[in-house]
């Protein structure tokens, strides 16, 4: 059975992934039948073969969950894009609210 997930790449506190069609008996790292893409989270920008994933999942591979995400926002034309930041949900502030559950 194969799997499509992401194998580590980079050095130490600049990690970058490469998205692999492995077989689920390799190790993380190791040995890779196919490479789709990459992801590096660092710089906030991804890529990956639509195409070849597709035929991947289609002969029965299965995907991690960061995977499927990557996919999904490639099929939807929302790949991120180096240099433009992730948008971070905003916090809500718990003080104000505890203040008026009170009341």
């Amino acid at each position: 059975m194969v799997k499509i997930r992401l194998k580590k790449t980079g050095a130490k506190n600049w990690i970058s992934f490469r998205i692999a069609v492995c077989d689920i008996r390799s190790a993380r790292d190791g040995y890779m039948v196919e490479e789709l893409g990459y992801y590096d989270p660092k710089h906030s920008d991804e890529k990956i073969n639509v195409e070849r994933a597709d035929y991947w999942i289609a002969n029965g591979a299965q995907m991690s969950e960061t995977v499927k995400a990557i996919l999904a926002r490639a099929k939807a034309g929302k790949s991120k894009t180096r240099g433009v930041p992730d948008a971070k949900p905003r916090k809500k502030n718990f003080k104000k609210g505890g203040d008026e559950a009170a009341s």
